[in-house]
């Protein structure tokens, strides 16, 4: 196999990108930009530490970030299975990459920059839900928005089929892990009342 080893053979093998795919990318929200994030409930946070790269998924009720500023953004860490990948992560390495999706539309929006993690006691009030706080906020500081191409999606056909049917459940993949120590069929009747009660 030849591995492509420099960027000069991968340029020799796509060319240059267009002009507008360059001029998509502006430093902070802009009217248009915020107007698309604020309509996204879910992105994937990618992060990166001394152990390799983390991607995790993230999803609310609404807005699954928060604008503080035009360059500034927060998302709640609401509760998960702690593993505490993506956080720890952030901790030791600050750089952070968010991909934003919204069910129906084949565009996805990027957003890289660099994020902290805080407990402060006036921002994780602001996610409130019932009573119910985040114990940390994700704070990002932009330093890149654009979109992404449209292709993947429409390649995957993403939004437009249902490829679920047969597939294992999360209770077969950690049967399987553990050689049946953990999971199966009780874990999977269990699973819907456990994220009933636990969803903030």
């Amino acid at each position: 196999m030849r591995w492509i080893d420099s960027e000069a053979a991968l340029a020799a093998l796509y060319g240059q990108p267009g002009a507008p795919a360059l001029r998509k990318v502006v430093p902070q929200l802009t009217p248009l930009y915020r107007r698309w994030i604020m309509a996204s409930r879910f992105c994937l946070l990618s992060t990166v530490g001394p152990e390799g790269i983390d991607g995790s998924p993230r999803g609310d009720d609404g807005p699954v970030v928060l604008e503080l500023d035009p360059g500034t953004l927060a998302m709640p860490d609401w509760r998960g299975n702690n593993r505490l990948d993506s956080l720890r992560n952030i901790v030791r390495d600050p750089r952070v990459a968010l991909l934003f999706l919204i069910p129906g539309s084949t565009t996805a929006v990027r957003i890289n920059g660099r994020a902290g993690l805080t407990d402060d006691a006036a921002l994780r009030a602001r996610f409130d839900r019932q009573g119910t706080q985040p114990a940390t906020v994700i704070v990002v500081q932009i330093a890149e928005v654009y979109t992404q191409c449209a292709r993947a999606l429409l390649r995957a056909g993403l939004w437009t089929r249902d490829d679920a049917a047969g597939l294992p459940s999360v209770g077969d993949l950690l049967a399987e892990a553990t050689a049946g120590q953990e999971g199966g069929a009780p874990y999977d009747a269990d699973w819907p009342s456990r994220a009933a009660k636990t969803m903030w």
